[in-house]
């Protein structure tokens, strides 16, 4: 039986991913700041979920939880590195330095600990799959990005620079990178809790799900040992690039 860690399990992705991995047969390991869905989620799978109340900008209780996980849960074979965050969508001449803060605390360095981490244990064993959720954004710049794309550029930067850390290792990364995904509190977090500007993004199209890209996530890792995905970049078919910006006189 696979043993599988996801943070930011609570809901979203996480909790998707989680339930898709736990329908296989495997064991989860489900992180989280918010506690109560994991136990629920550790109730309908009896004996086959952690649930781990864990916030990844504390480095100490990154490093102590993971430590102290129990022995049958201690061989991680994939870590789904799924815990981030956008906030706010001002022009940087008038965001938050403390909502740039904690995007950097989560998506980066939260990130970074859950990884260094694991990683050992998946090199001594000689086997292991980490996957990253990054995002379009941190490819394709829009007005209003700024520090949440660059995190995820960092997201991917750094997944690739893990597999050249890695090669012959048996170890492998992955650096997922969704585009518009409805259905999940992504949007509603990055607007302050306004649902009704949340719902707006959303407005006449079919986005990705939170089960499509958990989908993908157990495709990744479903892989055979010797087949390293470097990057999944996925979209739904309402979705693709635009032109660059022109201001105007």
């Amino acid at each position: 039986m696979k043993t599988i860690l996801v943070t930011g399990a609570s809901a979203g992705f996480g909790h998707a991913i989680a339930a898709r991995f736990l329908a296989d047969g495997a064991r989860v390991i489900a992180c989280a700041r918010r506690l109560e869905p994991l136990q629920e989620l550790a109730q309908r799978h009896a004996g086959r979920v952690l649930p781990l109340q864990l916030d990844v900008t504390d480095s100490s209780a990154v490093a102590g939880a993971l430590a102290d996980v129990p022995a049958d849960y201690a061989a991680i074979d994939v870590l789904v590195n799924n815990a981030g965050l956008a906030l706010g969508m001002a022009p940087a001449q008038e965001a938050s330095l403390d909502e740039w803060d904690r995007m950097i605390a989560t998506n980066c360095k939260g990130l970074v600990h859950v990884t260094r981490a694991v990683l050992p244990g998946m090199v001594a064993r000689g086997s292991g799959t980490v996957i990253n959720v990054g995002s379009v954004a941190g490819e394709f710049p829009y007005p209003g990005g700024n520090v949440y794309g660059a995190t995820k550029a960092f997201v991917h930067q750094f997944t690739q620079n893990l597999n050249a850390d890695l090669i012959g290792s048996g170890v492998r990364a992955t650096c997922i990178e969704p585009g518009l995904v409805g259905g999940t509190e992504f949007s509603k977090v990055r607007f302050g809790g306004d649902g009704e500007r949340a719902a707006k993004v959303y407005a006449g199209t079919q986005p990705l799900s939170a089960e499509d890209i958990a989908d993908a996530v157990h495709w990744i890792a479903t892989r055979p040992a010797h087949v390293t995905v470097n990057v999944l970049q996925l979209m739904p078919n309402c979705q693709s690039f635009s032109g660059t910006a022109i201001k105007r006189n």
